[in-house]
């Protein structure tokens, strides 16, 4: 699943749903969570099933992001599988024993596994990040910025997030998961430049996409997160000759001065799969 661009998009702001289709995200997050306010939260929930059709229709894969409150959670769940969406986003992702509960709450609704998404935005969620991408619904992992550094007393500045971002990257990447996120946090829509640079340190480090709050930085994503024709050139060229040494029965070989062996291969058919 290519999950290069996921817009944020509030459930209950009609004028936001109405439009999201046309933004060119890889995917859609219907909110019923941070940007609903609570006495919208039970209309938000019943407008889902006219919202997913509605941003799906263009090809989107459609998520919605639940409650963190109990509360709400399990409702809120159920109402996004009953309205078809792609997947959940599981806010605030503390524990294995969470996703349990709620796969034993969705099993009467579904016709097949609904996948999740989790953020994590705790210290100890980060430290226990592992397990959480080890779930067999977890596809994928952020850490949600601005909450982890409130919990830890900090600013979400660059410094302070890089650690955190780094290590929920790896649990996810050690499950071969999704993992998303810039080194950053993302409040700082409106400075396109710096998302573009943060995207690209982001693609380097091995992230697969990211969330935004606003369309402006959907098309930075989407070609941040994609190989670049030098990219895609290098992968082609380094299979050929990987496929001639073959041949030859030979296993590392010397291309363009450098040497390659097998994780190199591996690169270049991973850059490939991305095109």
């Amino acid at each position: 699943m290519r999950l290069r661009s996921l817009l944020y998009v509030p459930a209950h702001a009609e004028r936001f749903v109405a439009k999201a289709h046309e933004r060119g995200a890889d995917a859609i997050i219907l909110d019923l969570e941070d940007s609903v306010p609570v006495g919208s939260k039970l209309a938000a929930r019943d407008a889902l099933s006219a919202a997913v059709r509605h941003v799906g229709q263009a090809g989107a894969r459609v998520f919605v992001r639940i409650n963190a409150d109990a509360d709400l959670r399990f409702d809120d769940a159920a109402a996004a599988v009953l309205a078809g969406v792609t997947g959940l986003m599981v806010p605030k992702l503390a524990a294995v024993e969470d996703l349990d509960r709620l796969v034993a709450h969705l099993v009467p609704f579904e016709g097949e596994q609904t996948p999740f998404i989790g953020l994590v935005e705790e210290p100890g969620a980060v430290l226990d990040a592992r397990s959480l991408a080890a779930h067999p619904r977890v596809i994928g992992l952020a850490l949600g910025g601005e909450d982890f550094a409130t919990a830890m007393g900090a600013e979400p500045t660059p410094e302070v997030l890089r650690f955190p971002k780094q290590l929920v990257h790896m649990a996810a990447k050690a499950s071969d998961k999704l993992s998303f996120g810039l080194l950053r946090s993302i409040a700082d829509y409106a400075d396109i430049d710096g998302i573009r640079v943060a995207t690209a340190e982001a693609k380097a480090f091995g992230f697969d996409g990211a969330t935004c709050v606003h369309p402006s930085a959907i098309a930075v994503l989407n070609a941040g997160f994609s190989p670049t024709e030098a990219e895609l050139d290098w992968a082609r060229r380094v299979i050929a000759e990987a496929e001639k040494a073959e041949r030859k029965s030979h296993g590392a070989f010397v291309f363009e001065g450098k040497m390659v062996d097998a994780p190199v291969i591996a690169r270049a058919h991973a850059i490939l799969a991305k095109a």
